[in-house]
């Protein structure tokens, strides 16, 4: 018994570096999955991960490391973890930063920094992270003093997964990763300026369920702020219960069932016409974590024009910012959901209503030209639906496939959907598909993604070889940067300025350099083939699809147009 106290004694009594007190700290966060690069700033810390069970994954550019940690992060809940070296590293992060502050996902990122006695010295591989990346996180901090990294570590994990997600970097100088303490009791986080609400305003609700029961036309509008809730069966409960169609943004696909009758599709500038219809004519909006950005909205004289808008909001800052609301609801959502299920709610009569965006839907359904002897794109992404069950995880980059994606691969189930929404980053499809695939292993995960996008993050294929994790790589090819070409015929008469690339790597041999069976395939006879057998088995594959290079996507809201002035709505 005496051993047995000593020996506890001395290992309270055991000091730790900076380094192993971040790696302990991570394993208390329940990390299991590190994303990162090693660089001189960090070694002391890959010295102490070197002797740690969480799992890293080696990235081939830091690029490919954020944006795997957003795949991660989004299909997961759980925030994703990165790691990168000073200067060069942390700049090469700024993309993947942005992408997930715009896009509300929790990230931690740390970085390595030179040592504290040269920052402000243009020392070796010295950057301002701290100024660089103070206007694209949600919180950063710089650690000067060993004491204080486990309670910086434990307020980093706090704030990125908490209220409105994001992303959150901590900044360590190499010194301070081997600069020595013995660890205390465990810390709370205490930040009294920081205490999202979390539950809603009765009174607001109660103004919410009052404007229900004198509703007309009456949409929700469910956005991104749903999916990072898991508000996904109370949205269903509450818009079936008054028999309210629903609408998403982009981001929020997923969270409403795609073939459920009350869902009029998605919103904005290349969504259903049901949906922007609904979105222009309604009485009442009830908007639900989404944030009317431009892209959504069109212009905003024309939006929602005759409606009372209630905006349910995590943060505050969101609501009246865009669009002006008469009833704000500073809540979780799932929360404000659940209150307004608790809440005694007179259900509108919206038959006629519904009846109306019906009709719409039967005459201005999504449509492509069918008599056609061309490869059209929107045929693969309905094939990759075929073969998938309509039950992967979908990844994309920014651009048509994208937009083709989010209308003809229709989501039943919640978090299958990961995309570029706010910043619209090429390059982030494919290393996001990777994360999303460590994050659930047994299931199916798919990158769309574009001939020019794939280009970007491409050397991420060297940890698909080393993990043999099966991603299904579909590059929908149509040798041009697609919706920079449809803007150009658009609105520059056909000066398609740097925007067609018939130069390309051979996609084939590319994909079998790296050990991974690959594909071409130009017809849909072809694609039925491959994607049978791509499909069957749980080996990654890359098919590159090539496809019509002139199709466009419509719908389209063209800029400084409404919701009801789209082209493009019939053949």
């Amino acid at each position: 018994m005496r051993a047995k106290a000593r020996n506890e004694a001395e290992a309270v009594t055991t000091e730790m570096t900076g380094a192993d007190i971040l790696i302990d700290s991570l394993k208390k966060e329940n990390v299991e999955v590190l994303f990162g690069y090693p660089g001189g700033a960090v070694l002391s810390i890959y010295d102490a991960l070197y002797r740690s069970p969480i799992k890293h994954i080696l990235s081939k550019h830091e690029q490919g490391s954020i944006h795997a940690a957003e795949g991660y992060a989004r299909v997961s809940g759980k925030p994703g973890v990165v790691i990168a070296t000073s200067g060069p590293g942390a700049t090469n992060l700024v993309t993947g930063i942005t992408d997930a502050m715009m896009d509300s996902l929790p990230i931690v990122i740390f970085t390595g920094q030179v040592a504290s006695n040269v920052i402000g010295t243009d020392a070796f591989q010295e950057a301002d992270v701290m100024g660089i990346t103070s206007p694209i996180t949600k919180h950063n901090f710089q650690v000067r003093d060993v004491k204080d990294l486990p309670r910086i570590i434990k307020e980093a994990f706090h704030i990125a997964s908490t209220g409105r997600p994001g992303p959150v970097l901590v900044d360590i100088p190499k010194d301070v990763s081997n600069m020595k303490m013995v660890p205390g009791d465990e810390c709370k986080v205490n930040l009294p300026g920081y205490q999202p609400t979390f539950s809603p305003n009765v009174l607001q609700i109660k103004k919410l369920a009052d404007a229900i029961g004198t509703a007309k036309k009456p949409v929700i509008l469910a956005g991104a702020g749903v999916l990072h809730a898991n508000a996904g069966k109370e949205l269903r409960a509450f818009s079936e219960r008054h028999e309210i169609p629903v609408v998403n943004t982009l981001l929020g696909l997923g969270s409403y069932p795609g073939k459920h009758p009350l869902f009029l599709g998605m919103g904005g500038m290349h969504g259903t016409y049901t949906a922007n219809m609904a979105l222009y004519e309604c009485d009442l909006l009830i908007s639900i974590g989404a944030r009317f950005d431009d892209r959504l909205t069109g212009n905003l004289d024309h939006f929602a024009r005759h409606a009372t808008v209630a905006h349910i909001d995590v943060d505050p800052a969101e609501i009246g910012k865009n669009i002006p609301t008469q009833i704000p609801i500073v809540s979780d959502a799932r929360e404000a959901l659940i209150s307004l299920l608790d809440t005694e709610t007179r259900t509108p009569e919206t038959e006629e209503w519904r009846k109306q965006l019906a009709q719409k839907n039967e005459d201005y359904p999504l449509w492509y030209k069918s008599n056609t002897e061309e490869f059209l794109p929107q045929r693969v992404i309905e094939l990759v639906h075929k073969h998938t069950k309509g039950d992967a995880i979908i990844t994309t980059d920014v651009g048509q496939h994208q937009m083709w994606a989010a209308q003809y691969y229709s989501f039943a189930d919640p978090n299958k959907w990961v995309t570029s929404g706010g910043l619209g980053t090429m390059g982030f499809g494919f290393p996001a598909a990777i994360g999303a695939q460590l994050a659930f292993p047994d299931q199916t995960v798919v990158s769309i993604t574009g001939d020019g996008g794939f280009q970007m993050t491409l050397q991420e294929l060297s940890v698909l070889q080393e993990l043999n994790l099966p991603v299904k790589i579909v590059i929908v090819n149509n040798q041009s940067l697609g919706m920079v070409r449809q803007w150009q015929a658009a609105f520059y008469e056909q000066r398609y300025s740097q925007s067609l690339i018939p130069v390309q790597p051979d996609f084939v041999k590319l994909g079998e350099a790296y050990g991974i069976k690959a594909y071409q395939v130009h017809t849909e006879e072809e694609a039925e083939a491959v994607f049978s057998e791509a499909f069957a088995h749980r080996d990654p594959v890359l098919i590159d699809c090539r496809v019509s290079g002139t199709e466009n996507v419509y719908p389209m809201i063209a800029p400084g147009k409404g919701l009801h002035e789209m082209i493009g709505v019939k053949p």
